[in-house]
Parts: C-alpha cells; structure tokens; sequence
C-alpha cells in the first residue's frame, strides 16, 4: 500500500497555484477548481480543490528536502515568509513552518533517517 495524494482545500486557485509553483512542485494538473502537483523527488503528488465555502483545515502537510537551510533560503530570497525557520525539534526533525494563502500549515523538514527509524520506533 502507497499513499497516493493529499488534497489542500484553496481559496484563490491562482494565487495557491503560483505560491506552490514558488515552492519548486510541478503542475500536473490545472483547471479552475483542482490543481494537482508533483513533487520533485519519489513521484509523490498533491492536489488543491477549490473551496466557496470558508473552511478551516488541521492538518499538517509535510515536504522532506535534504538541504533544508538552502531550500528555506531560497525560498526567503523569493519573498516567502516562515512563522519558523529551520529549528531541530525534540523528536529529531529539523522543521519550517509556514502557511499558503490559504493558511494551511505546512512543514518543510529533514528528519533522515529519524523519519521511519526513530530511537523510539515500535518493533
């Protein structure tokens, strides 16, 4: 079993595909109210729907990138903006947290090998 996708729900399909375009993901799929993406590595993709109702998302979407600090800083050099730059977490992940223009979370990370082997990870 693979995941397959996680969609995002948007407020402006524009300005959510621009922002996430920003952030290096190609665009696979693009009409007025569904944009889907691929990631740059693993074949792993995500989507947006657009939304007319206001809407409040809890989750959490995460990107793994290897040379973290370089990706948050050019990102910034872009003009993207960080609630928190890349900070090594208790549970041994390095994270940056920011939000899209429609405010869903999300986590630019590195966890290495700490991602699925954790010293804490159940036998």
């Amino acid at each position: 079993m693979n995941l397959n996708q996680i969609t995002l729900p948007v407020k402006n399909m524009p300005e959510a595909v621009a922002f996430y375009q920003l952030l290096g993901f190609t665009l696979i799929v693009d009409t007025p109210h569904y944009a889907r993406f691929e990631c740059p590595e693993g074949g792993s993709t995500f989507s947006l729907s657009l939304e007319s109702e206001p809407f409040t998302n809890g989750a959490v979407i995460y990107f793994e990138h290897q040379e973290l600090d370089n990706w948050v800083d050019g990102l910034i050099s872009k003009g993207i903006e960080f609630e928190q730059l890349p900070t090594m977490e208790r549970y041994l992940w390095k994270e940056a947290v920011l939000k899209d223009p429609s405010n869903n979370k999300i986590k630019l990370y590195w966890a290495g090998e700490n991602r699925l082997n954790p010293p804490w990870r159940v036998n």
